[in-house]
């Protein structure tokens, strides 16, 4: 017998056993979190419908962290039923947790005729969430969280196109910007399908990570359907230049500045073409993460954690805090960002400092930032071709750590 290996994220303590947990995406839970609590804060409640939960980490940390009042935990897999009892019985009295071994499909419909909405559903998926996003805005309260996770890079980035626009409805290309395009696929698709019922979703946050990318998007009545922020990017292949373009625009030629007749540019999309994150939203995250790391310190956690564990706990909410520094930079930039070595390529020169190149570029009047979806790269709102002639520029300045 194979002796159980206990272990801890954020507050909750848990086993895996043979479910599947991905250590590498605490920060995407730790984010739900936060918008957990932010949401309790506002709405005075929080009930949290965990549709595919694995051995239980989310929901556990839901009850804990962000003290929901009820917690639905189903897992497809029934056999992982004892360790999921196991888990949650744990950590929390049982009248305020479910339990249950279903389809997510028939669990959304059940909410629904029994009237049962809840204010966070958390879709942590394989692939494409499609086959239970649609369903899930039948469960979901108005107002409330849909949290969606896509692990179905190819069909995003362009490497199977003919996948994207069967599951997503929408082609996507490939270009240097294609994890930005997962996620704003991830997000037109929930928008999409939230208008066919006559409902709005608008993003709280997106979270790129690897190989996953996780969305948190509110679900509201809709007043009026509007494409203006639902359109396809163009991307030249020719000079690297990126564009918007709306459905209005689609019966023209695409065209690009640098008028290369053999080499037109391409569209993806439909996709999201808005902000990334609600900047209210996350200024509310980053409220919140500074007063926990006030309690980590002056509490040592209720837990009486040993050092070594409380040092884990307070290091997760500092990533969490930069993190939320980034994105809100980011918010409201252009729908896609220029790597540095695509930029050093083009310019035929050394890569350029990331910092150095935003700081020159803010001083020339465009608004520029990292991006936590790469490091290595910048959003701003300047062509690329002043990108690379600034970049030239900024190679040979001396190297300032500032």
């Amino acid at each position: 017998m194979v002796e159980e290996r206990w272990q801890n994220e954020g507050a909750a303590r848990f086993c895996v056993g043979q479910a599947f947990f991905r250590s590498s995406s605490q920060t995407g839970r730790d984010l739900g979190v936060l918008a957990a609590i932010a949401h309790r804060q506002i709405h005075g409640q929080l009930r949290v419908l965990d549709a595919m939960t694995g051995c239980g980490v989310r929901p556990i940390r839901y009850a804990l962290e962000a003290n929901a009042d009820y917690v639905w935990a189903n897992e497809g897999n029934w056999e992982l039923r004892d360790r999921l009892h196991t888990n949650l019985r744990n950590s929390l009295p049982s009248h305020r947790y479910h339990l249950t071994h279903q389809d997510a499909n028939a669990v959304f419909f059940d909410c629904h005729q029994r009237q049962d909405f809840y204010d966070l559903i958390d879709i942590d998926s394989f692939g494409s969430p499609m086959p239970a996003l649609a369903t899930s805005l039948w469960a979901v309260k108005l107002g409330g969280l849909l949290y969606l996770t896509s692990t179905d890079g190819r069909a995003t980035s362009g490497a199977a196109p003919d996948r994207g626009l069967q599951v997503y409805g929408a082609y996507a290309r490939s270009h240097p910007a294609v994890h930005e395009q997962g996620l704003r696929l991830l997000i037109g698709l929930a928008v999409q399908q939230a208008a066919a019922r006559g409902l709005n979703a608008q993003p709280v946050f997106s979270w790129y990570n690897g190989e996953v990318n996780r969305v948190m998007v509110r679900i509201t009545r809709q007043s009026k359907w509007s494409t203006e922020r639902y359109g396809f990017l163009s991307y030249c292949h020719s000079c690297g230049q990126f564009q918007t373009v709306s459905w209005k625009k689609l019966g023209r030629t695409a065209t690009c500045l640098c008028s290369n007749p053999e080499m037109p540019p391409v569209l993806s999309g439909p996709m999201w073409l808005g902000p990334l994150h609600s900047p209210a939203d996350l200024a509310a995250m980053s409220k919140i993460v500074c007063s926990l790391q006030v309690q980590s310190v002056e509490k040592r956690t209720v837990e009486k954690r040993t050092a070594e564990k409380r040092t884990a706990y307070a290091d997760a909410w500092k990533t969490c805090q930069r993190l939320l520094a980034v994105m809100q930079a980011e918010a409201s930039l252009p729908p896609y960002f220029y790597p540095l070595a695509e930029l050093g390529r083009r310019g035929k020169m050394d890569i350029p400092p990331r910092d150095s190149l935003i700081q020159q570029l803010n001083e020339a009047g465009f608004l520029t930032t990292r991006t936590h979806i790469n490091s290595q790269a910048i959003k701003t709102t300047a062509p690329i071709a002043t990108c690379i002639e600034v970049a030239r520029q900024v190679s040979q300045l001396p190297y300032s750590p500032e």
